[in-house]
């Protein structure tokens, strides 16, 4: 018979470690370790054996107490000899912050692990790393030096460690600091000092969410992690002095070579804006040209464009200022601010490229000069076509045609003509002579990138401009206040005439379209719509006195053509009930002995009429159109028959 069939009780006394070995080998837990004792209790062994089981289970507990011992100290040395590969590699301060607060966390088992550092410009300490945080409160925290555990163990630099924070009297307890530990629900806090030498930097943490005992062998790790923190920081400092230092000297270097190809570029610079300007280059072209020699970004901008006080020292000047990062040179021409060039982002500036930047600001205001003249010329090239076509009646029209097409207006396509003219009248001539100036320099603008023409006349300004896709009358009649008002800012009225089209062989309809736009003007001003733009079709029954061609059937339409539409459609009686309910006072009992019908059915049609008109169609202004609309549209339909 095998040994291993022998009874339990026959067995040697030798093989009682035989089951804890087997226990050891597996890494079982120690609770596991009480079963062969339990086992052998039950099988009726004697108590000699029993008690030789007890003492080779305490043996096995110590030797496995002693293997975890070992293990958790092969862990530690571990992380800390990773922890020290990671700081000899040093790319990331961050990264090598998180690996060993990461780190710190799994080896001591606690539900959170942090690292604050101290601001020495505050007097306080920040959250800088934290792994396994939830609250955002917690992790935005800020202790003073003194404050909380944290705030303790910077100011003493000593470890501290509490089982039951909230609790502990030891330290300074604020309501900030608190509130962020409660949040985060910790209990049990270590904390020990981050030294770079006799200072401290700051502290790393590890805590837990429940009351906690942490012994004198975590407290020493946790150190050791503070000591490879401490020197990560350090080391780090050291490099970005280095960094910066090297930084320096590269930049002394760079500004030696920098200073020799500065005037080899210095030579080129005139050379190239000349030939620039020739060629007929334009302001943006100088600005692309300038921002490849300066190796920046320059941009032109119009007077109001930039800070008026780096502009107007420039100016006083004559020489280019610096505005922050930015450089800025006036482009001016005798007493007339006309913009300025600023090169962005661009503070070390070298006196060689500062002047090629006042050279380029004085050519630009010689293009702009030149554009000026060029655009003066045109504009009144556009206002002697304008005036011909106001005046002149008899003109060719195929020579009406010639001329615009030069400007690149079509006479033959749908215009609106626009009279245009500042509300505010000041007392001073020279005041507004200027502000007439500026109406007519905005105008001829509009006008030339609209295809349109524009002159001046009558103390204001005419504009002659295309109805395009979607518009009407109305809204390039309110569109052009705002954007004349705007350029101007001041407030402009403008009137406009119904569309007029094919005023090359119709020139006449110039005249009588600019005579309709004054009619507008002057309705808008006397109804207190100054500033505002609008058409006669805006003005209700006004509109006919108004209107150049009286669009009686225009108006009717407008006004109550949705019930015409609906009687039409249904075969319905509205027009005749709202007849009846005028020449009845506006009384729904007489209405219904006049028709011949119930009041309800008053009522009824009389809602129906609102829905049509809109809520406001018993207004006393709206009554009084709808009204004459009415007696149109009879007149209308009586003539018709």
């Amino acid at each position: 018979m095998s040994r291993d069939h022998l009874p339990s009780a026959e067995r040697s006394a030798d093989s009682v470690e035989a089951p804890f070995l087997g226990l050891l080998a597996r890494g079982a837990t120690a609770d596991a370790y009480e079963q062969p004792v339990l086992l052998a209790r039950a099988e009726g062994l004697s108590d000699r054996r029993v008690a030789a089981l007890e003492q080779a289970k305490l043996l096995a507990l110590r030797v496995r107490t002693e293997m975890e011992g070992r293990r958790r100290r092969e862990a530690e040395l571990s992380a800390l000899f990773e922890t020290a590969h990671d700081l000899a590699g040093l790319r990331d301060l961050d990264a090598v912050l998180r690996a060993i607060v990461q780190r710190a966390r799994s080896l001591l088992g606690t539900d959170i692990a942090y690292l604050s550092l101290n601001d020495a410009a505050r007097g306080d300490t920040y959250m800088r790393v934290t792994e396994g945080s939830v609250a955002a409160r917690f992790q935005q925290l800020r202790l003073g030096m003194g404050e909380g555990l944290g705030g303790l163990v910077a100011q003493t630099a000593r470890p501290y460690v509490t089982d039951d924070y909230f609790k502990d009297e030891r330290f300074q307890h604020t309501r900030t600091i608190d509130a962020g530990v409660q949040d985060e629900g910790l209990v049990a806090i270590l904390g020990v000092p981050l030294m770079t030498g006799p200072q401290v930097i700051g502290v790393l943490f590890a805590a837990d969410r429940r009351a906690r005992v942490f012994e004198r062998e975590q407290i020493a790790l946790l150190g050791s992690f503070a000591a490879l923190a401490a020197a990560a920081i350090d080391t780090a400092n050291a490099l970005t002095e280095t960094r910066s230092a090297l930084d320096r000297l590269g930049r002394a270097n760079e500004i030696i070579r920098d200073r020799s190809a500065a005037i080899e570029r210095a030579s080129d610079v005139h050379d190239r804006l000349a030939e620039l300007v020739l060629r007929g280059g334009g302001v943006h072209d100088v600005a692309a040209a300038v921002s490849e020699i300066l190796d920046g970004t320059v941009e032109f901008t119009e007077p109001g464009g930039t800070p008026p006080t780096a502009v107007e020292a420039a100016r006083a000047g004559g020489h280019a200022v610096r505005h922050g990062d930015d450089w800025v040179a006036a482009v001016a021409a005798g007493g007339e601010l006309l913009g300025a060039l600023v090169l962005r982002g661009h503070p070390g500036l070298d006196p060689v490229d500062q002047r090629t930047l006042e050279r380029a600001a004085m050519v630009t205001s010689l293009l702009l000069l030149a554009r000026r003249s060029a655009s003066e010329a045109e504009q009144r090239v556009r206002g002697e076509l304008l005036d011909d076509l106001l005046d002149a009646r008899d003109r060719d029209p195929g020579l009406l045609r010639v001329r615009a097409a030069r400007l690149h207006a079509d006479l033959d396509g749908p215009h609106v003509v626009l009279a245009a003219r500042l509300d505010a009248v000041t007392a001073d001539a020279g005041q507004e002579a200027g502000a007439r100036r500026r109406l007519w320099s905005a105008a001829s603008h509009l006008a030339a990138t609209r295809q349109g023409l524009a002159a001046t006349r009558d103390g204001g300004t005419v504009l002659l401009l295309p109805l395009g896709p979607g518009d009407t009358a109305t809204t390039l009649a309110r569109r052009t206040a705002k954007e004349l008002g705007t350029a101007v800012q001041e407030a402009v009225t403008v009137g406009a005439s119904a569309p007029v089209d094919r005023l090359a062989a119709h020139p006449e309809a110039v005249a009588a379209a600019y005579t309709e736009g004054q009619r507008c003007l002057e309705a808008l001003r006397l109804l207190g719509r100054a500033g505002d733009g609008a058409a006669a079709e805006d003005f209700g029954f006004l509109g006919l006195l108004l209107a150049g061609d009286r669009d009686i059937s225009g108006f009717v339409g407008r006004t109550i053509g949705g019930v015409v539409a609906y009687d039409e459609r249904r075969g319905t009686d509205l027009l005749r009930t709202l007849d009846a309910y005028f020449a009845c006072g506006m009384s729904p009992a007489r209405t219904k002995d006049a028709l011949h019908v119930h009041v309800n059915t008053v009522a009824q049609r009389l809602e129906r009429v609102g829905r049509l008109l809109g809520d406001d169609w018993q207004s006393p202004a709206r009554i009084l159109e709808i009204q004459l609309a009415l007696r149109l549209h009879r007149l209308s339909s009586d003539g018709q028959r």
